[in-house]
């Protein structure tokens, strides 16, 4: 018998699961994800799934990664020094897309060189410019290399690459091999981003591979692509940018998997966001655009997702107003019970402290820790003296914070990962409630007694009590889900209602539907499609989201480990794009990797391209470890209408190799 072995990593949870043959869950498990060395957590939650499972680690084939780190990182800035070579370009090009903040003060080198829209070089290399700048030392751990129309002809990327090569060393990210479109400010910033994860995601991969070893689990390792594809270890070493949205296209493929649904909506509630992508003939959408993180949209092709910043660990926050009520995310915090397990007599003795005081405070039922592991160098003065402050410990919050200067120093160690904050989640109204008991429901239920007792703005508690608390943040979730859904279902209409999908769902015709509406005008709204609600919160809480859209509401079984299943149950696919232009009447040009090459019939020159790409498709997908690899191209052709006949213009071929990956036979 041979199994499968999928991990996911979370912002909370890191999640195994072991599967037979792509046929049956033969057994899953989760450990609390660990943010400084995620590869602990990984050790403990495939430990914890072999010993449910009863399996030898012999028995494993394959094991599969689909990680948040690459996501996680472009959004909170981290990532090592890169150095950009910006390659024919002028100085002023470095404020398009975002580049310039992208760099964020890390070295840059625009230079001479570059090429033109045929492909022929509009001038030469500055190759000395190139080795100066090198030679003076830059610091930078990796390099970016973009050249102008580079996609066109990439000898100027190659030829720089060489040179860092032999000058530092160091890893080098090209554009033109992360995408083949066109816009050289966006490839520039996207091959930038890929150089700064290319460390991390490396040590990530290293620490994975040898936790398996130690585990005695020999399989290879593949990671999950933004698309949800499957890419071998060391091809996520080289490109790890087309890890980011691994995670939630784990998720997707795990809900086809788990549902065989091909038209849907698939929500994933995590502990800090809801990832909501659309499934459409099986497969899931694509984004037209290149995905968004943080706020860099770059060229890498991955599932269209909107993520919002809502979950279980949502931070909830008392809504403004006379009438009272919460508000949830997008700041994800540590639920009270949660953190109440780490250190039960400071959170319980805090708690009852705060129980018996005439009125709560503003940081009450508020906990902080520092993250263990972490590398703290570069700070200001103040945020150094807190964090030594907190040191090693629990405290309530009210402890460590002696004015408003120190709140903006946490707010600052927070967005570092430095330090961790505690508060009321609706995780911890779930124990309240008894829909989950994994945590202590005991601080859970003090804390939602304390802030409870907070007064709004008409001189009225919250709530009048701990379950009347618990409830209202239960109904916010299940609204915020609900317009978060019906957001993502309105942007993939193809009928223009004239507003923003996020304007339409909040819409007071499309709120009023949703009862529905019956009086003289009769007004109905919901979702005309299923939802496959994910996560381990989705059981908890979608029933009454899919009653409030008026929907199918699907909760798979295995729903809480689906990113897990979607990281082993999906294809190696590897694709590879290139074009034909006419520079000249009865000329076609080939762009190929090693430099343009030209034809005297159309058709010639799109079949020589279309046989390179595959012999590279191919190739690269075997290197990945894909066994009876398909072949499948399609063509692009644009053309015009001038004096009667059809002019050529240009063709865009786009190749894709895909097929199972190896799995390993002990």
């Amino acid at each position: 018998m041979t199994l499968l072995l999928g991990v996911d990593t979370g912002g909370t949870y890191t999640d195994a699961v072991l599967m037979r043959d792509e046929a049956e869950v033969v057994a899953s498990a989760k450990a609390l994800t660990t943010k400084a060395d995620l590869a602990i957590g990984i050790g403990e939650a495939v430990a914890a799934v072999l010993a449910a499972s009863g399996a030898a680690p012999g028995e494993i084939g394959l094991a599969s990664l689909s990680t948040t780190l690459a996501t996680n990182a472009l959004v909170e800035g981290q990532g090592g020094r890169a150095g950009l070579v910006y390659i024919g370009f002028r100085e002023g090009d470095l404020a398009a897309h975002g580049l310039r903040e992208a760099l964020g003060g890390d070295p840059a080198l625009v230079i001479k060189g570059g090429h033109g829209h045929a492909g022929g070089e509009a001038a030469a290399l500055d190759e000395a410019a190139l080795r100066g700048w090198l030679a003076a030392g830059t610091g930078a751990e990796a390099y970016a290399v973009a050249g102008l129309f580079a996609t066109r002809n990439p000898a100027h990327e190659l030829r720089a690459a060489a040179i860092i090569h032999e000058v530092t060393g160091r890893p080098v990210s090209l554009s033109h091999h992360l995408s083949a479109k066109l816009g050289g400010p966006k490839r520039a910033l996207t091959a930038l981003l890929n150089a700064r994860l290319v460390g991390m995601i490396a040590r990530l991969i290293d620490r994975a591979e040898g936790k398996l070893r130690d585990l005695g689990i020999a399989a290879p390792l593949m990671v999950v692509r933004g698309d949800g594809a499957l890419i071998s270890a060391d091809q996520a070493r080289a490109r790890p940018i087309e890890t980011i949205l691994s995670g939630p296209a784990a998720s997707i493929v795990g809900a086809r998997w788990l549902t065989g649904a091909d038209h849907a909506l698939v929500s994933d509630i995590g502990g800090t966001t809801t990832d909501v992508a659309v499934l459409r003939d099986g497969r899931p959408a694509i984004d037209p655009e290149g995905a968004r993180v943080g706020p860099w949209r770059t060229m890498v092709e991955a599932v269209a997702m909107r993520t919002f910043g809502l979950g279980g660990d949502s931070e909830v926050h008392l809504a403004e107003g006379l009438g009272g009520g919460v508000r949830l995310g997008p700041r994800r915090l540590v639920p009270v019970s949660l953190m109440a397990l780490e250190a039960r007599g400071v959170v319980h003795e805090a708690l009852e402290a705060q129980a018996r005081a005439a009125a709560p405070g503003e940081m009450d039922a508020r906990f902080v820790r520092a993250v263990p592991g972490m590398e703290a160098g570069g700070l200001a003065e103040r945020e150094a003296m807190l964090l030594a402050r907190i040191g090693g410990e629990v405290w309530p919050l009210g402890a460590v914070l002696r004015n408003r200067m120190d709140h903006g120093a946490l707010d600052r160690l927070v967005r570092r990962g430095l330090v961790q904050v505690a508060g009321v989640t609706p995780s911890d109204a779930a124990h309240v409630l008894g829909k989950v008991a994994v945590w202590d429901g005991g601080a859970a239920r003090m804390a939602l007694e304390v802030l409870a007792r907070r007064r709004v703005g008409s001189g009225e508690w919250l709530a009048e009590g701990p379950e009347a608390l618990a409830a209202m943040i239960v109904e916010r979730l299940t609204h915020q889900t609900a317009l978060a859904l019906l957001e993502v279902g309105f942007a993939g209409e193809e009928a223009d209602f004239g507003l923003p999908p996020e304007v339409l769902a909040g819409h007071v015709l499309t709120q009023r539907g949703l009862g529905p509406h019956r009086g003289l005008v009769r007004i109905e709204a919901g979702l005309n499609v299923p939802v496959v609600g994910l996560g381990a919160a989705a059981a908890s809480y979608y029933g009454a989201v899919g009653a409030r859209l008026g929907c199918e509401m699907i909760l798979p079984a295995h729903g809480g480990v689906a990113n897990a299943i979607g990281a082993v149950v999906g294809r190696v696919v590897i694709r590879r794009a290139g074009v034909v232009t006419a520079p000249a009447e009865g000329r076609y040009r080939a762009h190929l990797e090693s430099g343009p090459v030209d034809f005297a019939e159309a058709e010639a020159a799109m079949a020589a391209l279309e046989a390179v790409l595959s012999a590279e498709a191919r190739a690269e997908a075997e290197a990945a470890g894909a066994v009876d690899v398909q072949i499948a191209a399609r063509r692009e052709v644009k053309g015009a209408e001038t004096e009667g006949r059809r002019v050529f213009i240009e063709a865009a071929i786009v190749v894709e190799a895909g097929g199972r990956p190896r799995v390993a036979v002990g």
